[in-house]
């Protein structure tokens, strides 16, 4: 069956009958539990159900909001929160933005592969209308900057042309259809075949809803390729809204770095790299300052007249290299560390380090203490921890240790 959105799809609403309704249970894209609701058939529809690389429409039967719509063999199916009578007559009402949306990347994919395959031979594998991006798989493992920049120019001079877009229908079986461009009927598909016209450009065998002239994509912006499946090509591009969007959030971003970094766009590339060197410097500083207080807190402990047999130790800033520095400084054979780094009450890094027996008794049991996990060998546990609230839990612990270690002392 054709669709009334296949046969009109700048028709924004549409009078129908409800032919049937059943209870059903949709799966989120994004996973998690089940929305229950029904599963709607109407006699004809404004709303594509998804198909040929398109997404689905969205909108309102009345006004109940249409969640999902998929084929089903000839019929489209609305899924819906509410439950409709069979028989009633209905209002249906389109996503417009949406639609126009996918109008204008669709059309747009056809454009584009048409003219891949006329100047380069490049045929399309397959396509994916994103929601920030479309990508389109080349069948060639290599596309260059000069041959992305000419087919840019190519479909942005058709749009220029306003060449008209067309769609017929055929039957099944005429001959025409095995000399238009196509990768391929579904399995189930029922009816007429539809083929999508750009005059003297391309013909391609599709389901999806276009634009009725190439001036309606208004503009085709090509950020690029990207390396696909084995030899294949990824070409990324956005068309019309899209591209506007994507100016604006550039230029938006442009005004807040201008801001930021008190100069002009075409100095900002130079200014970050300049904030980067001073950060690695900084933090190369930050680092050895880190080292040399490490060594210092190691000294101070050793040059007590009698060292304890359990030196514990918090800081803020440090990293896992700061606490072992002081365990090497400090030794293990006779003293039981236990140091951590990050936030009181957060997450952060911990090492236990001492006699190897008594490290392998306790270290799991410190990380299930700190809501962590960690790993040693060699006389040092160390890994990173959730509940670093739970220090003075961990401290009693080592102390309880050393305390039934030496009994009269």
């Amino acid at each position: 069956m054709v669709f009334r959105c296949q046969r009109d799809s700048w028709a924004r609403q549409f009078t129908t009958r409800v032919v049937s309704c059943r209870a059903a249970e949709l799966r989120p894209e994004g996973g998690g539990e089940p929305v229950h609701g029904f599963q709607v058939v109407l006699e004809d529809t404004i709303l594509f159900p998804e198909g040929g690389g398109q997404p689905d429409d969205r909108g309102l039967i009345g006004d109940v909001p249409v969640l999902r719509v998929t084929r089903r063999g000839p019929e489209a199916v609305h899924f819906v929160p509410a439950a409709l009578e069979s028989g009633a007559e209905v209002l249906l009402s389109l996503d417009w933005e949406r639609r126009f949306d996918h109008m204008q990347q669709h059309s747009g994919q056809h454009l584009i592969s048409a003219v891949a395959e006329q100047m380069f031979g490049f045929k399309t594998t397959s396509w994916e209308l994103g929601r920030q991006r479309s990508v389109i798989e080349l069948d060639t493992p290599v596309v260059t900057a000069e041959q992305v920049q000419a087919l840019e120019e190519s479909v942005n001079e058709k749009i220029r042309d306003r060449v008209p877009v067309t769609v017929r229908e055929l039957a099944a079986d005429d001959p025409e259809v095995e000399t238009v461009r196509s990768r391929g009927l579904p399995d189930d598909h029922a009816g007429p075949v539809r083929v999508v016209d750009i005059e003297g450009i391309d013909s391609n065998l599709c389901c999806g809803t276009h634009v009725s002239n190439l001036s309606d994509l208004q503009v085709i912006k090509l950020l690029g390729v990207e390396k696909g499946k084995k030899n294949k090509t990824n070409l990324v591009f956005l068309v019309g809204n899209r591209v506007l969007k994507s100016v604006e959030q550039s230029h938006s971003t442009e005004k807040a770095l201008t801001s930021l970094l008190k100069n002009g766009p075409g100095e900002h590339v130079e200014a970050v790299k300049r904030l980067q060197s001073s950060v690695k410097l900084l933090q190369k500083n930050n680092l050895n300052l880190l080292r040399d207080i490490a060594v210092l807190i190691a000294r101070d402990f050793k040059s007590k007249p009698a060292p304890k047999q359990l030196f514990v130790l918090h800081r803020k800033e440090g990293d896992s290299e700061f606490m072992n520095i002081i365990a090497n400084e400090i030794g293990t054979e006779e003293t039981l560390l236990f140091l951590t780094v990050g936030d009181e009450k957060e997450a952060g890094l911990f090492l236990l380090a001492g006699p190897v027996e008594a490290v392998e008794n306790l270290g799991p049991r410190v990380a299930e203490l700190l809501g962590g996990k960690g790993a040693g060998k060699r006389g040092r546990f160390q890994g990173k921890a959730a509940k670093m609230s739970r220090r003075g839990e961990v401290q009693a612990l080592l102390q309880e240790f050393i305390s039934n270690q030496n009994p009269g002392a």
